[in-house]
């Protein structure tokens, strides 16, 4: 096994810095509805990551959706530990922002290659929001 590394530059949205393994998606993101609070796990019908837990992982997403609701629900979600590390959006909206915010969490955003393209499920990631970089490393087998 070889390990691939590379570097993705931003801007910082959130202060902070964060490490863990990546979950992605392409699509937009609720946390009013579409994720249980309790236990992190992506719950909205149909959506890419239902039945996945997004706990303690760096959540690699399109954009926050749905309402100023979400932006409570992920403060809670960190007062019971079931919240991701950090965020590496595409794009930033409000209702994540201030989750983002008051939980404490880490949110890079407008980085120089699209995220949810480039980095996969399981991938590590090292978050430096004030520096606004996602180091990404990938394990590759040399088969």
């Amino acid at each position: 096994m070889t390990t691939e590394t590379f570097v993705m530059k931003g801007k910082k949205i959130v202060t902070g810095k964060a490490s863990g393994e990546a979950i992605v998606t392409k699509e937009a993101i609720s946390f009013n509805g579409g994720v249980d609070n309790m236990t992190g796990v992506v719950t909205e019908p149909g959506h890419e990551l239902e039945g996945q837990n997004i706990a303690g992982k760096i959540l690699v997403f399109l954009t926050g959706k749905g309402s100023t609701g979400g932006s409570y629900k992920i403060y809670d979600m960190v007062s019971r530990r079931t919240a991701p590390a950090a965020f590496v959006q595409v794009t930033p909206e409000g209702v994540t922002t201030i989750g983002a915010i008051i939980g404490n969490i880490p949110v890079v955003a407008g980085l120089d290659q699209d995220p949810t393209a480039v980095i996969r499920n399981g991938d590590f990631v090292e978050l430096d929001a004030d520096a606004g970089t996602v180091a990404v490393t990938r394990r590759a087998s040399n088969g």
